[in-house]
């Protein structure tokens, strides 16, 4: 049922409103017969807007909504009166959604604060009265501007979890025991590829009642950068965790070289991912006596980043970790001495 209710990619026609027209209006009143040009400008259409909630953490509420339309702008009035604009659609975001255009796929922006706002497509503009027309040659213009009119347009939002630490791994890694164990959430467990569907949040408690979020997300393959198995859906995931936990078994024939592929995936899709922080955890280590642990430690895994070995299922290595975790977090702001 979780995966059901969590949707990170939705596909909606936003259509704003237009723009109300200008008025072509002349003031008249008892004392004056043929006043001068007084038309009001029209109320601009309605925006529509995606605005940050921090307590939503899924566009389920957008799944089925494919048409979002928003008011039209009111027409202006005598006395230089400016129509109504039309009322905004105002759609709540989880932080960490970004809009593109379904078309082209450009990215308009992404929501990262609790209640930012960002029009997503911007309704017509009103048209001005004749008003702004006069001249010293034509005092009693007799034309306004029409509303402009709104668009019409295919949107497609995507979410990308945020947490604290986020799970690289191909399948079968050991991702969600590791969650599992770590917190209360409860990820579906099997052995097959791609048991994790969608990701897993879980809050990691950790000493004098400090805490992290670590998130479960699915596991990647080879090739998944140009869009294999589940690619570009997952991978996105991964650009809104602050530290990256690879996970390898120790069972793995070259772990070297599956790091090595792993790190790949996340350069091709984007190089700025190798700048966050990294863990190695090599998994399932009550597999292997501790005479192969220290000969993996020699000659196998990576010397230039924390290499930390566990066992999810037996609890070995977990409180270690927490602590390498926890420190390559706050690595920066212990120095910078905060």
């Amino acid at each position: 049922m979780a995966e059901q209710n969590f949707v990170d990619y939705v596909k909606i026609c936003c259509r704003s409103g237009h723009g109300g027209a200008g008025s072509a209006h002349f003031h008249r009143d008892r004392f004056t017969p043929r006043g001068g040009p007084d038309g009001g400008d029209g109320g601009r259409g309605g925006h529509i807007i995606l605005r940050g909630n921090r307590n939503t953490w899924t566009l389920l509420h957008l799944k089925y909504r494919k048409h979002v339309i928003a008011s039209d702008g009111k027409p202006g009035g005598a006395s230089t009166s400016t129509g109504a604009s039309g009322k905004d659609v105002i759609l709540d975001v989880p932080l960490g959604t970004v809009a593109r255009d379904a078309e082209t796929g450009e990215i308009h922006f992404e929501i990262t604060q609790h209640e930012e706002e960002k029009i997503l497509t911007p309704g017509g503009r009103g048209g001005l009265g004749n008003n702004h027309f006069k001249t010293a040659t034509n005092q009693a213009p007799e034309y306004a501007q029409p509303g402009e009119d709104g668009r019409e347009e295919w949107k497609i939002l995507e979410l990308k979890v945020l947490a604290d630490v986020g799970l690289v791994g191909f399948p079968n890694a050991g991702k969600s025991t590791l969650v599992s164990t770590l917190s209360a959430a409860r990820p579906e467990i099997a052995d097959y590829p791609f048991t994790t569907l969608v990701p897993q949040l879980g809050m990691v408690s950790y000493r004098d009642h400090k805490s992290f979020v670590i998130a479960d997300i699915p596991g990647i393959i080879e090739g998944a950068h140009e869009g294999r198995g589940l690619g570009h859906r997952f991978l996105r995931h991964i650009e809104r965790n602050a530290t990256l936990l690879f996970m390898i078994p120790c069972i793995t024939e070259n772990i070297r070289k599956e790091y090595d592929i792993l790190v790949n995936e996340l350069r091709q899709y984007n190089p700025e991912l190798l700048d966050k922080p990294r863990v190695l955890a090599i998994t399932k280590v009550d597999l292997i006596d501790a005479e192969i642990v220290e000969m993996l430690r020699r000659e196998e895994v990576p010397q230039d980043i924390p290499v930390v070995f566990i066992s999810a299922v037996a609890e070995q290595g977990i409180d270690e970790l927490k602590d390498v975790l926890w420190a390559t977090m706050n690595k920066d702001a212990e120095e910078s001495g905060f």
